[in-house]
């Protein structure tokens, strides 16, 4: 499974890379701060069947 993803930042346009962990669950949501801009985004992770992560990202 990645242990890694990407998503666009809601507020300033910008893709970051980060970490995930499969371990904690199949579907995830957290709150991570964008290193960019600062703005809070709520993040979705999950896996699809061949262990590819998704991440979606929303301004908090």
């Amino acid at each position: 499974m990645d242990e890694t993803g990407t998503y666009v930042c809601d507020n300033c346009g910008e893709t970051i890379e980060v970490s995930l962990d499969p371990s904690a669950g199949a579907h995830q949501e957290y709150v991570e701060d964008c290193p960019v801009c600062c703005v809070p985004n709520v993040l979705r992770a999950s896996w699809d069947e061949d262990g590819r992560s998704h991440v979606e990202a929303r301004c908090e």
